[in-house]
């Protein structure tokens, strides 16, 4: 047992920290319950990634089950790893309690939503792919992983995240064998639910995996029909898979598929789906199909409904396009959408991206009213350097200068359960800082936004809201109070590329080949004046290994400077805290997982970084980045940083940001997004246990003014001088800073 705990320390957590994530197990924050215990939703207060939405199954041994489904559950999540099955992310054994700790899977699980009629059959047959996806890599897992038989697959236990995936969960009850056997038998006391068991499971206590293939084919059906595959009866529980099978082998689905669905299902899906499902529940096992092929016939169910709702909204969409579109085939009408296209009288841009998902900007013509402005002409005195509007909308009218203004903004042609950003779309002079206050009207608390993002066409970019849509009308009526003045170009809904947090420097390298041509190709041509800058002895014996070294990392010249290759064989440079800080602003401290073995924690509340650096190749695009630690969590880290250069600001964060929600209805789902996607001034995990976040960039791209660069004379390399001032308005005490670290951007 000792063992085994060593192996998943990494995943513990202190009972602590849970009751406080749950306001100590509060009834209100049930969300929850099964054959394990209650289920509590908590946030959890991370110092590395910000304040996370988990779910928190917690033991009670009078429902029937104990420790050893908790072990079980933990030795699967953690090594069975795939994107439809719930996420284990840790557990606490504590105090006598056993709790685990998993992803929220904000919409609940299935079975609640079997009878509405808000769920599509486009997205139910998206939910069931998703299931059968984690239920395939159970039954067939890669590698040397052992075969998983679920034993208790049911629409309860199929969970579904914010943005509708599904995801197998409950291993509790699980069983294990051997993947590399065509079949896998397993006699095993049976277990499992009313309704959903396999009848030669039942009758055996033999289990294989057509039992969960079995098990899956009645949650097929609970989704064609629209409820669960029991009944009571006169006080009995009655199954209704009989007679599901029935009406599909007299040809009588319309009896029982779901009335809100009819109207809306494309009939060669209906005919692939239901054919799969009921091949699913034949009683003989021999005639049940893999859970590999049952995702190959839904794949092709779902695309031949896409198929068949795109031929029916792109062709309403485009009927106010302008000018107006000359198309073939559906498929060239998608080229021409992924494109772009201007819709009601050009104040609308629609385009589809790599997705198919829909995008929509609506013009600052059709949805700004101002509120205060400035005058372009004594502005453009006092400002000689403003930025000409270069908006791509077809519109006529001239564009104010706004500080003060409103945007009322219907959006119409938004994909349904999608979850969208809402960004502001705008030209300003400095493009490196942004103080926007904004607050939806119904709402009293204000927002701020610090960081923008440019885009491809030279307009910035400003997220304020996720949201979920629900493919209704609705409208949004935003406030805004800038410091600067701005051309506004529109608002954007853009659906979220949802960004799991990376862990940067984790690349796997490819390591086949023992050619010492193959890596002296990929070593760079300095290398050997590179080896003679290191402070220590290298070793190596191959040019493979010499690489390998190279990657890895070791210090240089008096060990306050660190080398490394990028796995593109592009040179990194560290400088550590000792020689990038100002020593007066900090308190000072050896750590052993330092590379440098002393670190400087715990500011002022402004501190200043000053670079002088001679190690850079000339004529390359370089990023900055802070390499830091955060003692503990505190809300003050949740709050930006401002970073100064001359007459240039601009914003960063040492814990990731939380996008405000727009709220659905009262007691509706809502998504609650735990990621932002990936953009300049928001920190990133690295695979050595830091956090770094960028903090600039050589010529960079955010229009700030040229960087001070000067050729040294006892080298052929760059020269930086280079000093940048932060400065916070709470205290950063529990900031631990290694260096500043210099990577070439891609």
């Amino acid at each position: 047992m000792e063992a085994f705990m060593e192996e998943f320390q990494h995943l513990k957590f202190q009972l602590e920290e849970i009751k406080l994530a749950t306001t100590n197990f509060d009834n209100n924050n049930v969300i929850g319950k099964g054959g394990f215990g209650n289920v509590y939703k908590g946030v959890l207060r991370s110092h590395c990634e910000g304040r996370n939405v988990v779910a928190f199954k917690r033991l009670d041994r009078r429902y029937g089950q104990g420790d050893s489904e908790f072990w079980k559950e933990v030795l699967m999540l953690s090594r069975y790893r795939h994107e439809n099955l719930i996420s284990l992310l840790g557990f606490c054994d504590e105090d006598g309690e056993k709790i685990l700790v998993y992803e929220h899977a904000s919409h609940g699980s299935l079975d609640h939503h079997l009878s509405r009629p808000t769920l599509t059959w486009q997205q139910r047959l998206k939910i069931c792919l998703g299931a059968a996806m984690g239920l395939s890599y159970l039954h067939d897992p890669k590698g040397t992983q052992q075969r998983v038989l679920h034993r208790d697959i049911k629409s309860s236990n199929i969970l579904l995240d914010e943005n509708w995936n599904a995801k197998v969960s409950d291993m509790g009850l699980s069983k294990v064998g051997p993947a590399n056997q065509q079949h896998t038998f397993l006699v095993s006391n049976v277990v499992g639910t009313f309704g959903y068991l396999d009848p030669m499971y039942l009758a055996t206590s033999i289990l294989t995996k057509e039992s969960d293939v079995y098990s899956f084919g009645v949650v097929l059906f609970e989704v064609l029909c629209g409820r669960l595959c029991f009944e009571y009866n006169k006080g009995h529980l009655r199954s209704l898979v009989h007679l599901w099978k029935k009406n599909y082998k007299q040809k009588k689905l319309d009896e029982i598929i779901f009335q809100d669905l009819k109207q809306r299902i494309d009939p060669n899906s209906l005919e692939t789906y239901s054919d799969i499902a009921y091949r699913c529940l034949q009683k003989s096992r021999d005639e049940r199909p893999k859970m590999c092929e049952v995702v190959e016939k839904l794949e092709i169910a779902l695309r031949f409904q896409e198929i068949f709702e795109e031929s029916m909204n792109y062709e309403e969409i485009v009927k106010t396009a302008i000018p107006p579109l000359v198309y073939r085939s559906i498929e060239e009408l998608k080229i021409l959408l992924s494109k772009g296209i201007f819709l009601n009288r050009g104040r609308t841009r629609f385009w589809l991206n790599k997705n198919g998902e829909h995008c929509e900007t609506i013009s600052a013509a059709e949805c700004l009213i101002p509120i205060r402005t400035v005058s372009e002409y004594y502005y453009r005195r006092t400002k000689p350097r403003f930025i000409e509007s270069s908006c791509r909308f077809a519109v006529n009218g001239h564009q104010p200068l706004c500080m003060e203004f409103k945007t009322h903004i219907r959006p119409q042609f938004l994909s349904q359960y999608t979850t969208y950003t809402v960004n502001l779309v705008f030209q300003l002079k400095n493009t490196n800082y942004l103080g926007l206050c904004y607050r939806l009207a119904e709402e009293t608390k204000s927002w701020t936004s610090y960081l923008v993002e440019k885009r491809d066409d030279g307009c910035l970019m400003a997220e304020l809201y996720h949201f979920t849509s629900d493919n209704k009308n609705f409208d949004l009526e935003i406030t805004f109070l800038s410091e600067e003045p701005l051309i506004v170009e529109g608002i954007a809904f853009l659906p979220l590329d949802r960004v799991e947090q990376e862990v940067v420097g984790d690349e796997e390298m490819d390591m086949q080949t023992d050619s010492d041509t193959y890596w002296e190709e990929k070593l760079p041509r300095d290398y050997e004046d590179i080896i003679k800058t290191s402070k220590d002895s290298l070793q190596w014996t191959t040019k493979k290994e010499l690489y390998y070294v190279l990657c890895k990392g070791f210090p240089i010249n008096d060990g306050d400077q660190w080398f490394s290759l990028a796995k593109d064989g592009k040179k990194c440079y560290m400088l550590s805290a000792r020689v990038a800080l100002t020593k007066g602003h900090w308190s000072w401290r050896s750590l052993p997982e330092s590379r440098f073995g002393v670190v400087a924690y715990s500011p002022r509340c402004n501190f200043s970084i000053y670079c002088l650096f001679r190690m850079l190749p000339p004529q390359k695009t370089y990023a900055a980045y802070l390499v830091y630690k955060l003692q503990a969590y505190h809300s003050r880290f949740e709050l930006p940083l401002k970073v100064s250069y001359g007459h240039h600001s601009w914003y960063i964060y040492l814990l990731c940001p939380q996008l405000p929600i727009i709220r659905g209805k009262v007691n509706q789902n809502t998504y609650n997004p735990l990621k932002r996607r990936k953009m300049n001034g928001i920190p990133q995990k690295r695979n050595d246990g830091w956090m770094e976040v960028q903090i600039w960039e050589f010529q960079t791209t955010m229009d700030v003014e040229v960087w001070e660069f000067h050729t040294s004379t006892t080298s052929e390399k760059i020269l930086m001088d280079c000093g940048l001032n932060f400065s916070a308005n709470e205290s950063l005490e529990g900031l631990i800073l290694q260096g500043i670290e210099f990577k070439p951007m891609n």
